[in-house]
């Protein structure tokens, strides 16, 4: 048997993004989701606000042949080019940055309706108005009906054709239906008898010409698509300001002189200049100097944070007073900037489990409108006679189904909530999230660098007989140097302040236990006293008593062993955060049960609980990192949803277990990875913002499928009954769709 060749290795799943023209409302989602999901383990979501489509697919299965199954399902595909920041080289003449064709359709949509109203108001005032009539108005009426149902609507007619050669039907197939029949029919009445109009002042109950009726839905319907595309285009604003926050050049040292380059030129490794009032071009560490920096457009913070030599800093924030130098670390698609970008994008394009129903009704619901259609026209005419009156009610039960609105309802609230949380420094991972969360009853919330600031402090040494507490504090700051924890960072740090610290060999760290190395030719073992005992050192009455009264003190203490002997406990303290107590008491008024969980002792624990205002009975003390995710799934036992706020790697697999996972963006990647709604600040304030978004968001969502579907059933059989004009529905059909634009816009002032 021969192997494979190169190109036939198995290789894993990949996700595609595709632009999609031609899309209307959510029977065309629908086609094309189905029309994709045929091929042999491809899976889609469709997005009819963005006209994008995220593709999962099989290795063996090519660009091309998704490209080609969207054109056989009526509609045209391009590969989806990645969104360029403000700074990016313009798109070339009749091209957008980042689709390629979002500009050309409102200019499009924009001329047929100036030509399609130029025609249509004449044409409704003699057709309306008796007194504006004149012999053989009719055939004027004809004349300037023809150049908006062939001109004006032809974008509609177009779909619908489409659609048809594929048979399957759409929202374009009832508008196309309905400006269509309204013109055939009076165009054959009026060639039938000539003299029809050949008097004046004549009432619509006194000839059968619907011209007016074509013209006046079609010009509608075009005016509603306008607005709603405009709509639309600033429903996505959020995302655009947000990539072109970035610096558009850097001054970077090269050879010992400066050079200002395009910000995209950047490599990593560069070493860049900013001074005071300019942007940082991309993230990287500050190498010289000292200034403050603001980074409230990506997190939402006011005031500006104080950095120096050492400290890493995000592209696209602000250098508000000294000059520094920075080595560039991250570029391009790496850095912070446009991972928010990639978020906020991909939650926009999924889907939301709310979003099927409309799908799965969107699927029959236009055979099923037409099917009506004309089962109103037989009964209307073979009960009354009355050819007219059969006619306007089928048309308007056309007209007036349209599911347009159904079609935008859930991702245009999704774009406008998603995108204004970016706005905020709050991503939103995806459209399951806002499900989650409605069902949230408690939240966890790690203690350090989540209710604390993270910066521990030494409060002091108390060593045994025989050994001074700067002597011990020396021994445990070498070994704890090499550490990265908190707390040995702050053992390390007030251990140098006494001088140059002795080195450290054979270096080892158990996390949530502590640290051990060889210094000066002794065993040190630092940190908790069951990590002591686990490495020999017998811990006595005295080495108990002082532990338990730092402990009481409130401090975080630990201990320290030479030579498998205790020698003394060091004290170091969190400090809470400014916002934390108020922002914890927001979460309790939403009626959140909420839990501190901290790999501290008991009484540290509680004293800060006691602080912020949660209850000692809602204290995890002694957690270790490891059993982190296991104390959230028993919460999960007791049929809690349950939430978990963290930063650290530690926090990682509590936050993947937890029903909703939230990572404080000041936390490592590896946190902000495993969780399902990002906060680019610091703040607890963020996390109530991230729940109240989440749940106005779908609420919105509710509120226009709520409108959608209210608005077809009770719109539909109104029309049957002949209770509603054509021109009404059809002024009707294309409102609904731009207040549901409107209402998701409202959004945007949330949190203001």
């Amino acid at each position: 048997m021969t192997s494979p060749a190169p190109h036939e290795t198995r290789a894993e799943p990949r996700t595609v993004e595709l632009d999609i023209q031609g899309m209307t409302c959510a029977s065309c989602v629908n086609r094309v989701e189905r029309k994709l999901g045929k091929l042999p383990g491809v899976s889609a979501s469709v997005n009819l606000p963005l006209e994008t489509a995220k593709v999962q697919v099989p290795a063996d299965i090519s660009d091309e042949t998704l490209i080609s199954t969207v054109a056989a399902a009526g509609y045209t595909a391009s590969l989806k080019q990645p969104a360029k920041p403000a700074h990016a080289d313009h798109a070339g003449p009749g091209e957008e940055d980042h689709g390629g064709h979002e500009h050309l359709v409102p200019e499009n949509l924009l001329r047929r309706l100036i030509v399609s109203s130029v025609f249509t108001i004449p044409l409704f005032i003699i057709s309306m108005i008796p007194g504006a009539q004149f012999p053989h108005w009719g055939w004027v009426a004809f004349a300037l009906a023809t150049p908006v149902v062939f001109y004006g609507a032809w974008p509609f007619h177009k779909a619908a054709a489409i659609n048809a050669r594929h048979f399957a039907s759409t929202m374009d197939t009832l508008v196309s239906l309905g400006v269509l029949a309204a013109y055939l029919f009076s165009a054959i009445q009026l060639i039938l008898d000539p003299q029809m109009t050949a008097h004046t002042g004549m009432s619509m109950s006194e000839h059968a010409l619907y011209f007016e009726t074509a013209g006046v839905v079609a010009t509608l319907l075009l005016l509603g698509r306008f607005l709603e595309h405009r709509a639309k285009s600033s429903a996505s604003d959020a995302l655009k300001s947000l990539l072109s926050l970035g610096a558009k050049d850097a001054v970077v040292l090269r050879d010992g002189k400066e050079a200002r380059i395009p910000a995209e030129q950047v490599q990593v490794g560069d070493h860049f200049v900013v001074r005071p009032g300019e942007k940082i071009a991309t993230d990287g560490v500050v190498v010289d100097g000292a200034s403050a920096v603001d980074t409230s457009l990506l997190t939402g913070e006011s005031v500006p944070q104080k950095v120096g030599a050492g400290d890493e800093v995000t592209g696209a924030t602000l250098n508000t007073s000294g000059r520094l130098v920075i080595e560039a670390t991250r570029i391009g698609s790496d850095t912070t900037l446009a991972q928010m970008g990639k978020l906020v994008s991909e939650a926009q394009s999924g889907k939301a489990p709310i979003a099927r129903l409309a799908d799965r009704i969107s699927a029959v619901f236009v055979p099923i409108v037409l099917a009506i259609a004309v089962l109103t026209f037989a009964i209307w005419f073979f009960t009354s006679g009355d050819t007219y009156q059969a006619f306007t009610a089928a048309v308007a039960v056309l007209v007036i189904a349209c599911p347009c609105a159904l079609g935008l309802a859930t991702p245009i609230g999704l774009l406008v909530g998603t995108g204004r949380g970016a706005q905020l420094g709050i991503l939103i991972r995806g459209p399951q999230v806002l499900e989650d969360t409605r069902k949230l009853d408690t939240i966890v919330l790690d203690k350090t660098g989540t209710v604390t600031t993270g910066v521990m402090t030494h409060l002091g040494t108390e060593a045994i007989d025989g050994i001074s507490p700067d002597e011990a504090l020396m021994l445990a700051g070498a070994v704890e140097h090499h550490s990265e924890h908190p707390i040995a960072q702050a053992i390390a740090k007030a251990a140098a302040e006494l001088g140059p610290l002795p080195q450290a060999s054979g270096f080892d760290s158990d996390p949530g236990g502590g640290v051990l190395g060889m210094v000066n030719g002794h065993h040190v073992v630092v940190g908790r006293h069951s990590w002591l005992e686990l490495q020999g050192t017998v811990l006595d009455a005295t080495a108990m008593a002082m532990l338990e009264e730092a402990e009481q003190s409130g401090a975080t203490a630990i201990l320290v062993s030479v030579d498998q002997q205790f020698q003394a406990v060091i004290s170091v303290a969190d400090k809470i955060k400014d916002t934390s107590a108020k922002a914890i008491g927001e979460l309790q008024d939403r009626g959140l049960r909420v839990v501190l969980l901290t790999g501290d002792n008991k009484s540290v624990a509680t004293k800060v609980a006691a602080q912020v205002g949660i209850k000692a009975e809602d204290v995890f003390a002694g957690v270790f990192p490891a059993d982190k995710a296991k104390a959230i799934t028993a919460l999960q036992e007791q049929g809690k949803v349950v939430a978990m706020v963290g930063d650290g790697v530690n926090d990682a697999p509590a936050l993947a277990q937890a029903d909703l996972g939230i990572a404080m963006g000041s936390g490592t990647d590896v946190a902000i990875e495993a969780a399902d709604i990002t906060l680019m600040g610091n703040d607890l304030h963020q996390v109530t913002q991230a729940i109240d978004l989440s749940a106005k968001t779908l609420s919105t969502i509710k509120m226009n499928l709520f409108w959608a579907f209210a608005y077809n059933t009770a719109g539909i059989p109104i029309a049957a009954l002949g209770l509603l004009n054509p021109m009404i529905a059809g002024a009707a059909m294309a409102a609904s769709s731009v207040l549901v634009v409107l209402n998701s816009l409202r959004l945007r002032s949330f949190g203001k």
